[in-house]
C-alpha cells in the first residue's frame, strides 16, 4: 500500500520549512534510517531519515520549495512490486505564487467519480499494477471485473484488497469520498508576519528609485515574527550600569599566559557568560521564564549567547554554565558559535535557557538595549570596554577600562529590585573575577 511521506517537525516550534535538497530520486529503494532529504528550518539545515522501507514512488515537493507546512505530503513510498503509478496524486499544492513554476511537478490527479473507467469490452486490455495482479491471482479475482481507482482507471493494490472473488470491487471508500467531494482550491499560505503596510503599498513609494527586493527566508521570517511579538507582548524595562574591567583584564591576561600551552585563550565574553551563570545561582529568583499563566523558576544556570550569522542570529545555550571551568566554557562556546554559523546546531542546542547575553562591544558599540527572546526573563546587552576618567577610591581622577551594560527585563517575571540585585551580582563578579573560580 502506498504511504505518504510527510514534512517532519524537526523542532518543537517548527511550523514550516524549506525542502532544501532531495538525496533520493523516484524509483530508489530505501530502508528505515536512510537519509531522504535535507530540510531547512528557521534555524538549521537538518537531515530527514526514512522510517519505513520501500520504493520512492513519487516526489511531490521539488527541492528548493519554501514554506512547506509540517505534516504536508512531500513524497510517496510504495511497496516492492508496486508501480510508481500506484502512488496517489499529490495533496500538497505549491504556494499560490509558486504554482506556475511548479505546475509540471504536480502529479496527475486520479479520475473523479464521474470519470470512472468505462465497462470493458470482451478481450479489452486490463491495466493493473504488478502487485495488484499478484494479489488478484492469489485471491482468484477477475481483474476485468474491477474498476480501478488509479490514474486513468488503473487497478491498484487497494482495489484488489477490497474485492471478493468473482465480485467487482468499487474504489476504496476514501478515494470515492475524495472523488465525490467538491474540488477545493488550496488557499495561499499566509506568512507569519507582523501587520503593517503591504509590500505593494511600500513598493509604490519607491517606484522611481532603484532597489533590490530580498525574499525573506525562514530564519528572517521567524526573527521578524518573534521579536515583533516580544516587543508587543513583553513589558520590558531596562537597568543600566557601568562595570570596571581593570581587574578582569589583568586576571584574564594571567590566565591566558598560564593556559597558552594548552592552546586556550579566554575572551572577555567567556567571563561575562560565567558571571551570568554564577549570578543566576546567587539570585535564584531571577533564574526564571514566563510560561503563559505562570512563572517557571529554573534550577540550572543555562545561559543563551547571541551569535550573528549570515541573514540573522542564533542563541546557542550553554547548559550548567556555572559548573564549568572557564576553559571548558570557552571551548564549548567556540564550538557552538562555529556550528551556528554553519547552521549545524541541533534544536536542543539553541532552545531553552532563562537568560541571554548579546555582546556588540567588538563592533565599538558603547551601549544598546536588547529585545528579550521569549520565554526568557531577561537579556544583557554588552557594550565595548573603553578607557574613561573615573573617580578613584581616594577621590582622585584616574583612567579605568569601563564597560556599559543594559539588562532588559520582563516585568512579569522579574521586578525592578530583583533585576537590580541580579545585575549587581554580575557586576561584583566581573569586577572581582577571582570570585568566579573561588
Amino acid at each position: 500500500m502506498a504511504t505518504e511521506i510527510l514534512m517532519p517537525a524537526l523542532s518543537p516550534t517548527m511550523e514550516e520549512g524549506t525542502l532544501a535538497k532531495w538525496l533520493v530520486k523516484e524509483g530508489d529503494t530505501v530502508s528505515s534510517g536512510d537519509i531522504l532529504a535535507e530540510i531547512e528550518t528557521d534555524k538549521a539545515t537538518m537531515e530527514f531519515e526514512a522510517v519505513d522501507e520501500g520504493v520512492i514512488g513519487k516526489i511531490l515537493v521539488p527541492e528548493g520549495t519554501a514554506g512547506v507546512k509540517v505534516n504536508a505530503p512531500i513524497a510517496v513510498l510504495v511497496e516492492e512490486g508496486e508501480s510508481v503509478e500506484d502512488a496517489p496524486a499529490s495533496k500538497a499544492a505549491p504556494k499560490a505564487e509558486e504554482a506556475p513554476k511548479q505546475a509540471a511537478a504536480v502529479p496527475e490527479a486520479p479520475p473523479k467519480a464521474s470519470e470512472k473507467a468505462p465497462a470493458r469490452a470482451a478481450g479489452e486490455r486490463v491495466f493493473a499494477s504488478p502487485l495488484a495482479r499478484r494479489i488478484a491471482a492469489e485471491k482468484g479475482i477477475d481483474l476485468a471485473a474491477l474498476s480501478g481507482s488509479g490514474p486513468h482507471g488503473r487497478i491498484v493494490k487497494a482495489d484488489v484488497e477490497t474485492a471478493k472473488p468473482g465480485k467487482p470491487a468499487s474504489a476504496p471508500a476514501t478515494a470515492e469520498a475524495k472523488a465525490s467531494a467538491p474540488e477545493q482550491k488550496p488557499e495561499p499560505q499566509k506568512a507569519a508576519m507582523p501587520t503593517g503596510a503591504s509590500a505593494d503599498t511600500v513598493k509604490k513609494l519607491y517606484a522611481d528609485r532603484d532597489y533590490e527586493e530580498v525574499t525573506l527566508d525562514g530564519m528572517r521570517r521567524t526573527i521578524a515574527a518573534r521579536l515583533t511579538e516580544a516587543k508587543q507582548t513583553i513589558p520590558h524595562f531596562y537597568l543600566r550600569r557601568d562595570i570596571r574591567l581593570d581587574a578582569l583584564m589583568e586576571f584574564r591576561q594571567t590566565l591566558n599566559h598560564q593556559l597558552a600551552g594548552r592552546g586556550v585563550k579566554l575572551s572577555v565574553n567567556d567571563f561575562i557568560i560565567k558571571a551570568g551563570a554564577v549570578a543566576l545561582q546567587q539570585v535564584p529568583d531571577a533564574n526564571a521564564v514566563w510560561a503563559g499563566d505562570r512563572i517557571l523558576k529554573l534550577k540550572p544556570s543555562d545561559v543563551a549567547v547571541a551569535v550573528a550569522v549570515e541573514g540573522g542570529l542564533f542563541t546557542p545555550v550553554i547548559r550548567d554554565a556555572d559548573k564549568k571551568s572557564l576553559s571548558a566554557l570557552s571551548a564549548e562556546m567556540r564550538d557552538l558559535a562555529h556550528r551556528a554559523r554553519d547552521r549545524k546546531l541541533a534544536p536542543q542546542e539553541y532552545q531553552g535557557g532563562s537568560f541571554a547575553i548579546s555582546n556588540l562591544g567588538m563592533y565599538g558599540i558603547d551601549n544598546f538595549d536588547a529585545v528579550i527572546n521569549p520565554p526568557h526573563g531577561s537579556i544583557l546587552a554588552v557594550g565595548a570596554g573603553v578607557k574613561k576618567p573615573v573617580v578613584g577610591k581616594d577621590g582622585e581622577i584616574e583612567v579605568a577600562t569601563v564597560m556599559s551594560v543594559t539588562l532588559s527585563v520582563d516585568h512579569r517575571v522579574i521586578d525592578g529590585a530583583l533585576g537590580a540585585e541580579f545585575l549587581k551580582a554580575m557586576a561584583d563578579l566581573l569586577e572581582n573575577p577571582i570570585l568566579m573560580v573561588a
